[in-house]
């Protein structure tokens, strides 16, 4: 297992020179003992994403997607001039909340990725993580022409085209940028999808992951972590 441990590692350093943080290393405890360190097998978890089956009956399915249609946790990481629309969503006048709709600070606590406006290839590195740390099931949410076409930015060789080659778009809200109303009726939208089952992106990712993973490192040069960042 360790030679097997040792390939991989060194097929990462080969391909993606590795930071010295990622780098194996071995440290001495407070107690004065020293360890082994790897943070590429000690931080993360190797195994690849899978595909969730539905509830074993239909009425139960309906019921766990009426439930996540009507909680919708919004990662709070903004990625370009789209993340300023969603600010007023959470003042008086529009008022998200009452739909279930509300932000979250950290991948853990949230189920849907807003990818707000223009995606650099930078961006995309940190997305992609941000992503895979998720919870399932998980929505994305493209914000804004930028992430269908590139927008204005479409002849820019650092700006992200067609988002869904990369991450699996469940729906796009199209505009430059989309109005706090226009986002509004996406949300309405996505919970009709949701409801009817038919936000399986997170599936989809699974079932892709190659196709994916491989889009994902042709733009990304410095792929300095593991496949999967769960």
């Amino acid at each position: 297992m360790k030679d097997v441990d040792d390939k991989f590692l060194k097929n990462i350093d080969k391909e993606f020179p590795l930071r010295e943080e990622l780098r194996p290393r071995t440290v001495t405890t407070p107690d004065g003992q020293e360890i082994e360190i790897e943070p590429l097998k000690d931080y993360f978890c190797e195994a690849a994403p899978k595909v969730h089956p539905k509830a074993y009956i239909p009425i139960v399915e309906n019921f766990y997607n009426w439930a996540r249609a009507n909680s919708l946790w919004i990662l709070g990481f903004g990625t370009g001039c789209g993340a300023i629309e969603m600010r007023p969503l959470m003042t008086p006048r529009f008022d998200a909340y009452r739909y279930g709709i509300q932000w979250r600070p950290t991948p853990r606590q949230a189920n849907l990725l807003m990818i707000s406006g223009y995606l650099s290839v930078k961006t995309l590195k940190r997305a992609v993580r941000a992503y895979e740390q998720m919870q399932g099931p998980k929505y994305v949410v493209g914000l804004g022409s930028c992430t269908i076409n590139g927008g204005m930015y479409w002849d820019s060789y650092n700006t992200i085209k067609k988002l869904d080659q990369y991450l699996p778009v469940d729906l796009y809200i199209a505009g430059c940028m989309p109005r706090p109303e226009a986002l509004l009726a996406g949300f309405m939208d996505l919970k009709k999808l949701i409801k009817a089952g038919k936000c399986e992106g997170a599936n989809k990712y699974a079932e892709n992951f190659a196709f994916y993973k491989e889009n994902q490192k042709s733009v990304i040069k410095d792929w300095d972590m593991p496949d999967y960042n769960w």
